[in-house]
């Protein structure tokens, strides 16, 4: 049944996710266009260029360049639709997936700034002020200043941020560090599109769902960087099956993964079974196939693989306490042209 939303003013003849074409993640331009966009897209880098210790090359979570004295600056930008229709919960999830950014990378975040697109003639201001509010206590509980930031009159409702952190230049997360033979982990179970998509069709919320997204990664990161992991990626818009095919081929190896061990959100299954799929799911899983090896895997067990997550956790190449091995990477090559992910 729908939940009632204490913080959604009742004037409202709509929910906030239907003034949305999408919601959350799901939301992203597919990743195999996003690549064909920026293909050609390199901007000249003042010297000396090797400052530059993460750049667009490898579809890591942000930026990052060296400052004089060691320190690693990371940069990142984050925001979507409405993902759920409580707009406080809303602000918290947003908050959380930026943040997530750096986190991903082995960094610290230290100050945000809200991005907001918002229907002034449509939705009152009370909601974008529940929407901030959400924002600010996520950044309150990361220890990260949110510090004002720019809105615009929009047709549809869209909140992020922009977050800076800082990190050890040596130790970054980055996607093009995996190493065969490691064991591949993940810190938050799977699912969150497809329950988002039953939210946004029926009104029903997970609790489970909207609990696992406003969770930071903090925790997961600091304990990848105690166990001595180089290579993390947070699985997001693309799903782990996309995430994982990105980091494979930036780090020349290939990986298989074990659908019996991953994790899911309790209600995922069912919302699947009824329909609720994300069309960003069904692109994830178009675009990673042709370097798929599936081995008595169903189609449905796929879609789950490739699930569009919102504020989803993080794969790690490595073993972390509490998080549940899902796979393991093997040898560039091994499995075919060297950025295969064998599922089954």
């Amino acid at each position: 049944m729908a939940e009632q939303h204490a913080s959604f003013p009742a004037g409202l003849t709509q929910r906030l996710t239907q003034y949305a074409h999408g919601g959350g993640c799901a939301c992203k331009i597919p990743p195999g266009e996003l690549e064909e966009v920026v293909a050609d897209l390199r901007a000249g880098v003042p010297d000396p260029a090797r400052e530059v210790l993460v750049g667009l090359d490898d579809g890591d979570d942000a930026a990052a360049v060296r400052l004089d004295g060691g320190t690693a600056v990371i940069s990142t930008a984050d925001f979507f639709t409405p993902v759920v229709d409580d707009p406080y919960d809303w602000g918290r999830i947003a908050a959380a997936n930026a943040l997530s950014d750096i986190y991903a990378m082995g960094g610290t975040p230290v100050m945000a700034i809200n991005l907001v697109g918002w229907p002034r003639d449509v939705i009152p201001g009370e909601v974008i002020r529940e929407v901030l509010r959400g924002g600010l206590d996520i950044g309150a509980q990361a220890g990260c200043p949110v510090i004002g930031g720019h809105s615009i009159d929009n047709p549809e409702p869209i909140y992020g941020m922009a977050v800076t952190g800082t990190g050890d230049p040596d130790r970054l997360l980055r996607n093009d560090a995996a190493e065969p033979g490691r064991s591949i982990s993940l810190t938050k179970p799977l699912g969150l599109g497809i329950l988002n998509n039953r939210h946004k069709s029926t009104g029903e919320v997970s609790l489970q769902a909207v609990a696992v997204m406003t969770t930071l990664n903090r925790e997961a990161s600091r304990a990848a960087l105690e166990a001595g992991v180089r290579a993390a990626t947070d699985v997001t818009g693309f799903g782990l099956l996309g995430h994982l095919h990105k980091m494979c081929r930036a780090s020349g190896v290939a990986a298989r993964i074990d659908p019996s061990a991953v994790p899911y959100v309790e209600g995922a299954r069912e919302a699947l079974a009824a329909g609720n799929v994300p069309g960003g799911s069904r692109r994830n899983l178009d675009w990673v196939r042709p370097h798929l090896a599936v081995d008595g895997v169903g189609e449905d067990e796929l879609i789950l693989l490739a699930d569009a997550q919102t504020s989803g956790g993080l794969l790690v190449v490595g073993e972390i306490p509490g998080a549940p091995v899902v796979g393991e990477t093997v040898p560039g090559g091994s499995l075919g042209d060297g950025v295969t992910v064998t599922v089954g």
